[in-house]
């Protein structure tokens, strides 16, 4: 019996088969073969509203609510109210509440002395590159609707995550990578939605990697004759593209398209992205990373950079423990080894980004979702607060070496320069040179956008 097509097959048989006596495909197969320069597609790069410095972002997130007082919001005065009770207004939702101290001091840092525990005694080094935000301010204090909010605008309804948006305003310079990724172990609360593209179109949601051996399953070309795949894919899309001519309003039809399109070019291009194997020992040693390594947080940093440097738009980190997150209800000591674990690969990122060159026009964003409570929560421990928290900028248009905002005393509430998550999201996009107000998408009759109604540029923090 003549197997053919199944046995191992020259690109002559492919071709062949393929055609299969039919009269339509001859045609369409030289339209396919004749195209030697595929179309840019719906993720080519499109330019912003104005010049911005900022070209990308890596945005890092601390899932579980990082207390700010322990960290980046030094507060000499709750150290000596230590056991004493409060609870008239100051945040605290008039509730009594035992005051906790800070388990770790504080020390100036870079040549702009800001204050940092010594939780984060890396980073600290790094603060004259950083513009730290001590007055953010959230509107919900359970975790789901908070990480919601940070990520997407919204606290209570699914919508577009921030970088979906990016990618949408944006496109990117890479066909061969996807425009938004995410390094995450662990999703954080609200699951896949901090990536989610919602109502925009599907290839603007963001691509899970999970940090391993195979981050990317999947990824290597299947069959046993060169460009046979190619060429499959290829007639699939020209249907397809004949398909969707006919029905301009398919978007799923589009949005796989784009996806069958990015996962084939990624076959190409993605391992050699995640291959740390080519990186310097010294490189490796300012990330704190082992040889081999493939799923520690600085393996995380490290393959953001390269993604980065490739073109990729947006690529969000998780930091999230397989044991537990900074969610430190019982004992406040739980802050330690988290924060031994992020401090220097983060460090070490914004070292390689400046030496690299790419500080300036690559935005680095640190956040949580909210604070802590300055008074006791459990036996050592503190409670959600989303009256104030600390969240942190660096490059892309920022002024490095600066304090923003101020809050009361014992960081309870935000007296002074208050930043709402929905002011950050506007001047994260005032950074990469978007009017929040007009980054828009129309859906179900009406304009959205990340930022509601609502947002103001915080004009101070802009170099």
């Amino acid at each position: 019996m003549n197997h053919g097509f199944f046995h191992s097959p020259n690109r002559r048989q492919v071709i062949h088969s393929l055609l299969g006596g039919s009269l339509v495909f001859p045609g369409l197969l030289s339209e396919l073969l004749a195209d030697a320069s595929p179309a840019q597609g719906p993720l080519a790069p499109k330019a912003p509203h104005f010049p911005a410095k900022a070209k990308r972002v890596i945005f890092l997130f601390s899932t579980g609510g990082v207390s700010h007082m322990d960290t980046f919001d030094h507060k000499p005065e709750l150290y000596k109210a230590d056991g004493k009770m409060t609870g008239i207004g100051g945040g605290l939702s008039n509730q009594q509440k035992v005051l906790l101290r800070p388990k770790w001091d504080f020390k100036p840092g870079g040549k702009c002395g800001t204050m940092v525990s010594d939780l984060f005694p890396h980073l600290r080094d790094q603060m004259d590159d950083i513009c730290l935000i001590r007055s953010m301010k959230s509107d919900d204090n359970e975790h789901y609707q908070a990480t919601l909010a940070i990520h997407t605008g919204s606290f209570f309804f699914s919508r577009p995550s921030l970088g979906a948006w990016i990618s949408y305003g944006l496109g990117t310079v890479n066909q061969n990578l996807p425009s938004f990724i995410v390094l995450a172990p662990h999703l954080p609360y609200a699951g896949t939605q901090v990536y989610a593209n919602d109502f925009l179109p599907a290839y603007h949601q963001g691509t899970r990697v999970v940090p391993g051996a195979d981050p990317i399953p999947n990824l290597r070309a299947r069959g046993p004759v060169a460009g046979m795949q190619e060429l499959e894919l290829g007639l699939a899309a020209e249907l397809n593209r004949r398909h969707l001519r006919q029905r301009t309003d398919a978007s799923d039809l589009a949005a796989r398209m784009q996806s069958f399109e990015t996962a084939f070019h990624m076959q190409t291009e993605a391992p050699e992205a995640f291959d740390l194997s080519q990186e310097s020992d010294a490189t490796l040693d300012l990330y704190g990373i082992n040889r081999g390594d493939t799923e520690s947080f600085g393996w995380q940093c490290l393959v953001a950079r390269r993604l980065a440097e490739r073109g990729v738009r947006f690529v969000e980190l998780v930091d999230s423990g397989s044991s537990g997150n900074w969610d430190s209800h019982g004992n406040m000591a739980d802050h330690a080894p988290l924060a031994k674990k992020i401090d220097r690969p983060i460090a070490g990122l914004l070292q390689d980004l400046k030496r690299q060159g790419m500080l300036d026009d690559t935005l680095v964003v640190w956040t949580t979702e909210f604070g802590r409570t300055p008074g006791i929560d459990g036996e050592q421990g503190r409670g959600h607060h989303s009256a104030c928290f600390s969240s942190w900028l660096a490059g892309g248009g920022v002024k490095g070496g600066m304090v923003y905002g101020e809050t009361d005393e014992i960081g309870a509430t935000v007296v002074r320069d208050r930043v709402h998550v929905h002011d950050f999201h506007a001047t994260l996009l005032h950074l990469l040179g978007f009017d929040h107000t007009r980054l828009t998408y129309r859906h179900a009759g009406r304009d959205y956008r990340l930022t509601d109604v609502h947002g103001r540029v915080v004009k101070e923090v802009l170099a």
